[in-house]
């Protein structure tokens, strides 16, 4: 019986090591993708969203065989088209329709082709002739290097349908209307290279904002109304304005560093960076966009959580399997907690007293007292766990895991479950507000962002962001 359990614990570590080679090769191979997708220096975004179809265009569907900016000197620029097919049913909410890399300039408008027309009847499906040539959109804009500009494409169906089974549309387009401050979050697109900013009520879009190549961790400023972008293939964190909708600074780290999630501490001005290739915490200066000082801890820091005090930090080291724990003051780690394999993030309770640490490699949360720094219990939650949240106001916890169709919430009392949340996903990150108390879950399979009421668990909104969503940060959340 000694030798069996010794194979099979030989074994558990061989599939560890294999799923963690995986994990990480998949990683070096999605750096690759985004890099070659980067603007040029030359270059700008365009983003279309197309608007929901009105209720009167639901006998209505086509498809967009193309969609083209038109220069101001009638050069047309071809998009890459994301979602072609146009009916009611399809086009219920904002759709992420179109985008490329252009060259900056001005432009006029758009072009669009269309193909596979039909009109529902008594009969069944009637095809509709479209025009050979392009419908032409005024929209004019200009674009600026290194920055975007989005537009909402809206049909105007009231003489789309002429007579003799011709498809006449009109469509308008317009850069989208800016919601409150106070309703924006944003989400971090790693495979599109841009920070998408929403309006966290309504779920629209509201900018998209170009980034270095792969953004991922956030942290969000809510008194400075700034927002911070880890970027681990750049070894950079850069600052977004979110009144300004534009990158305002730069903060570069040491090659390799390959910072990939942030945390701000309460002052609003100290940033902590978990630099995941050199095995690091950096101290910036978010204001003066400087790096004063730099931390060793454990191997592949994945995350950061910081007290409610800002005066310790806890840094969770997948490669390791330790949290690092930081007297943030001192600069320097006061313990290491060794935790179960692959430790990826963590929250406190509304207390602060007890840490919950996800693995990648183990089916149960650790939980840390963080009076004595000591592992005290661990909590069973089933295989592939990829993000955890607890809700401040109930002390609530949210655990989602791989291939789950569900996000589970424990008790904070008895640590048992008691709910689950539908998700259409996996969810790699998820977030509260606290005006809307609504539940925002990233979801990279749907390179969207969702927005679920936490009473009731009805999703209220969908935004989507162009590619492998990472983080949401929101203002006023909890």
């Amino acid at each position: 019986m000694r030798r069996i359990a010794i194979l099979v614990g030989c074994l558990a570590a061989l599939l560890s090591l294999i799923v963690s080679g995986v994990f990480h090769a998949s990683e070096r191979s999605r750096r690759r993708t985004t890099a070659q997708a980067a603007l040029a220096a030359d270059q700008g975004l365009l983003v279309v969203y197309a608007r929901p179809l009105p209720a009167e265009a639901s006998r209505l569907s086509f498809r967009f065989a193309a969609i083209e900016a038109v220069r101001e000197d009638g050069g047309p620029v071809p998009l890459a088209v994301a979602f072609p097919d146009a009916s009611v049913k399809s086009l219920t909410r904002e759709r992420r329709l179109a985008s490329a890399a252009l060259p900056a300039g001005r432009y006029s408008g758009l072009a669009l082709r269309f193909s596979d027309v039909t009109l529902a009847g008594e009969q069944g499906r009637a095809p509709l002739q479209a025009s050979e040539e392009p419908v032409v959109v005024a929209a004019p804009f200009t674009l600026e290097k290194r920055k975007a500009i989005v537009l909402l494409l809206g049909l105007e169906y009231r003489d789309a349908v002429a007579t003799g089974f011709r498809f006449t549309p009109s469509f308008t387009a317009a850069p989208p209307p800016k919601p409150a401050v106070g309703l924006l979050g944003a989400a971090s697109a790693r495979g599109a290279d841009s920070v998408v900013l929403f309006d966290k009520s309504a779920g629209n879009v509201a900018a998209v904002v170009p980034t270095g190549r792969g953004p991922s961790g956030l942290a969000i400023d809510s008194e400075r109304r700034r927002l911070y972008v880890a970027e681990p293939p750049e070894d950079a964190v850069e600052t977004i304005g979110l009144l300004e909708q534009s990158v305002l600074s730069r903060i570069p780290l040491r090659g390799g560093d390959e910072p990939v999630e942030l945390a701000l501490l309460p002052d609003g001005r100290t940033l902590l960076s978990a630099n995941g290739g050199s095995s690091t915490v950096s101290v910036l200066d978010a204001v003066s966009a400087v790096e004063t000082a730099r931390i060793g801890v454990g191997e592949q820091p994945r995350s950061i959580t910081v007290d409610r005090s800002g005066r310790r930090a806890y840094v969770f080291n997948e490669g390791s399997s330790t949290v690092s724990v930081l007297d943030v003051a001192a600069r320097a780690v006061v313990a290491t907690i060794p935790t179960e394999a692959g430790p990826f993030r963590g929250q406190l309770d509304r207390s602060g007293q007890r840490l919950f640490v996800a693995h990648r490699s183990s089916p149960s949360l650790t939980l840390i007292d963080t009076g004595t720094l000591t592992v005290t219990s661990r909590l069973y939650v089933g295989n592939g766990a990829t993000t955890l949240k607890v809700d401040t106001a109930s002390d609530r916890l949210y655990v989602a895991r791989h291939g789950a169709r569900d996000v589970q919430v424990f008790d904070p009392s008895s640590l048992l479950p008691v709910d689950a949340v539908p998700v259409d996903g996996d969810v790699s990150y998820m977030a509260i507000d606290g005006e809307g108390n609504n539940l925002t879950l990233a979801l990279p399979g749907l390179a969207a962002i969702d927005v679920v009421r936490i009473v009731g668990k009805a999703a209220t909104a969908r935004v989507e962001v162009g590619g492998d969503p990472y983080a949401v940060a929101l203002l006023g959340e909890r």
